[in-house]
């Protein structure tokens, strides 16, 4: 909902409409990406400001030997993807492609890994796929360790590695090469609009698996109610969301044990 609140503004209203309806029609996450990084450049750019401070162009830098190391690294990870089996590969090379996609947090990653995992290559239901999204809530780390559930339940141990170091390692390497060049790009106007249009198209992708995912976790009125008491918590208490999690884990205890759930 926060991301929501900071994109739909003007012309990003559109977007965020546009490819709310896109993926609903199963165009390609991917192509509604790129589509909506070329339209904000065209379109969400904001007025240049000929009067704002021009930093000095960076001077050669030893941190350049470890992106490019970084780089060769992630580059061999892709290389060996091609030799492994197909299923692997096939998984390998989809996270490797949305880890290079990376913008914003890991919710907006989540509807591209629903668009490949469960729509394109059907490697998890749906509701498999909200276990998995459960999983890398309450473990650890962040969100994105859900692409580790999806490699274990397809290779095992190795490939939830695999999967692992392919949906982190391109943004690890992105953001050390943009935080290098930052003070050259962070003026170009065309560059700020297409990130608006990404993560406002982000917004409809992300509302169309979140109503996906409504139909398998409040189906039923317990669970729709359990729904909004926790979107009420948050929105409104600002109750950690640790605690939603815990008190959750809490009510379906006592539901088994009073014989209400499996």
């Amino acid at each position: 909902m926060e991301l929501g609140e900071r994109n739909i503004r003007n012309g990003r209203k559109a977007s965020i409409l546009l490819s709310f309806v896109a993926l609903i029609f199963n165009v390609n996450a991917v192509a509604i990406v790129l589509v909506a990084f070329t339209a904000g450049a065209i379109f969400l750019r904001a007025v240049q400001n000929k009067n704002a401070p021009r930093d000095k162009i960076l001077q050669k830098s030893s941190s350049w030997t470890g992106i490019i190391g970084a780089f060769l690294v992630v580059l061999v990870g892709v290389v060996i993807s091609f030799l492994l089996k197909p299923v692997t590969r096939t998984m390998a090379l989809s996270f490797f492609k949305i880890g290079a996609l990376t913008f914003g947090n890991g919710v907006t990653i989540l509807p591209l890994i629903q668009a490949d995992a469960v729509g394109h290559y059907h490697w998890l239901t749906m509701g498999e796929f909200a276990d998995g999204i459960a999983l890398g809530q309450i473990t650890p780390g962040p969100i994105l360790i859900t692409a580790a559930f999806i490699g274990y339940k397809l290779g095992g141990v190795w490939a939830a590695l695999l999967a692992t170091f392919a949906i982190f390692s391109p943004s690890f390497v992105f953001t050390l090469f943009v935080s290098e060049i930052y003070s050259r790009i962070k003026h170009i106007t065309y560059l700020k609009g297409a990130l608006r249009g990404i993560l406002a198209a982000f917004v409809g992708l992300l509302a169309v698996m979140v109503l996906e995912l409504g139909k398998i976790g409040a189906a039923k009125s317990p669970s729709m109610a359990l729904a909004a008491a926790s979107f009420i918590s948050i929105k409104y208490f600002k109750l950690d969301v640790i605690w939603i999690f815990f008190g959750g884990l809490l009510l379906w205890a006592i539901a088994v044990f009073l014989g209400f759930a499996p």
